[in-house]
């Protein structure tokens, strides 16, 4: 069975402040954010009828669109409201979501102050981003060409579409050798996260994590921290260099479409997924309800 383009499937996408037919949700091809980058998104994902941290999502949301000087036309109330309108809609309980707001074609140019800011939320069953046998064994991840940039020269705080073009690029080269994702430094140097998800290692009993200073502070990587502290693990947020991989025991990555995925492989640098990632993939589970608690005897 062919896998349908995500163009041309049954369903709806609520754009605007209306429903309509998955196949008609269409852009003109002048649209700002085509031509400069000018669109914000989350992603998101509903286990059994819930989207986790759904509030937290949308309050991003917001506050990436008001870094790209957007003005949003809707409230977050309504934006939660049409979320769960869609999933219905599409009779969906399990799926990723994918809400997002851009520039329109009512201008053309650097300058866009008189376009609109359009708001669109899509949703479409999507396993785990890696299939359940890689996830158990752990991914390999190659060292990415592109970094990271410095926060004075890009949003770097905002969700924004265009600061995603150097994860694509590092992404294409690592899967062209047979990787299934990179890890990227930042300009200086530093191990900084995935192409798409944020990166954890276990130093000597201790879990260690990039400073988010030029790279997203994960919804999910925030999560998983907090469930790190809870089972009573000690979380360390430092610069990490690549150099200092050959110590680490354990790799995993965290995101809402990666969930908590353990890495075997970065580069010349090799991980035994372990006690931690056991952990804390079942605890993010339990959490999103993605699994529920066996019921005591």
């Amino acid at each position: 069975m062919t896998t349908p383009t995500f163009d041309d499937r049954d369903g709806y996408i609520w754009f605007n402040g209306t429903l309509m037919p998955w196949r008609g949700a269409k852009v003109h091809v002048l649209t700002h954010a085509l031509h400069y980058g000018s669109c914000v998104f989350e992603g998101e994902r509903a286990y059994r009828g819930k989207v986790f941290k759904l509030e937290e999502h949308t309050e991003r949301l917001f506050y990436s669109a008001g870094i790209l000087d957007m003005k949003m036309p809707f409230t977050e109330a309504q934006i939660n409201e049409a979320t769960y309108e869609t999933i219905r809609a599409n009779n969906l309980t399990d799926c990723y979501v994918r809400p997002l707001a851009w520039r329109g074609s009512e201008m053309m140019g650097v300058a866009a102050q008189s376009t609109k800011t359009n708001v669109a939320i899509a949703v479409w069953p999507w396993p785990s981003y890696f299939s359940p046998e890689e996830r158990l064994k752990g991914i390999r991840l190659d060292m990415a060409t592109w970094r990271r940039p410095h926060p004075d020269t890009a949003p770097v705080r905002a969700k924004a579409a265009g600061l995603y073009m150097i994860c694509t690029l590092n992404k294409h080269a690592a899967e062209r050798k047979g990787y299934d994702d990179a890890m990227m430094l930042d300009w200086r140097g530093q191990v900084a996260e995935a192409t798409g998800a944020n990166i954890f290692f276990n130093f000597g009993g201790e879990i260690h994590t990039p400073t988010p200073d030029c790279f997203l502070d994960g919804i999910t990587r925030r999560t998983v921290i907090a469930l790190a502290k809870a089972r009573g693990y000690k979380v360390v947020e430092r610069v990490i260099m690549p150099e200092d991989l050959s110590k680490a025991t354990e790799c995993f990555l965290t995101g809402t479409a990666a969930e908590v995925t353990p890495v075997r492989e970065i580069g010349p640098y090799k991980f035994t997924p372990g006690e931690i990632c056991k952990n804390l993939m079942a605890d993010y589970d339990l959490a999103t309800g993605k699994t529920v608690a066996a019921k005591a005897a």
